[in-house]
């Protein structure tokens, strides 16, 4: 998974000819620990049909103001550019499979 930040996000991101999927999190963020691992799980069947980032919102706090994050971890999926699907609120494991099944 790739980090990135304000200064990557255009070249990484918005010019990638490859769907983006974003993990939006933050170190506080006890849920977000729970991401990590399904996401390398997908990433590994996935690629490279798909890109997988990661962005730390208070490092890069320009980006997450600029997609409206209401709360952490938040999924997003773009493509060419556009926010395509996003996934916030879940709680539990089985629940975030199930809708990266559905986005992806």
């Amino acid at each position: 998974m790739i980090a990135v930040n304000e200064a990557t996000f255009q070249r990484e991101v918005i010019e990638s000819p490859l769907p983006v999927l974003i993990n939006f999190w933050a170190p506080w963020c006890g849920v977000c620990r729970l991401v990590n691992p399904v996401l390398n799980q997908i990433q590994a069947r996935l690629n490279p049909g798909c890109k997988i980032v990661s962005i730390n919102a208070d490092e890069n706090f320009k980006i997450a103001t600029a997609y409206h994050l209401k709360t952490l971890p938040t999924l997003m999926l773009l493509q060419q550019g556009e926010v395509r699907d996003r996934i916030e609120g879940f709680r539990e494991r089985d629940e975030l499979e199930q809708a990266l099944q559905r986005l992806l």
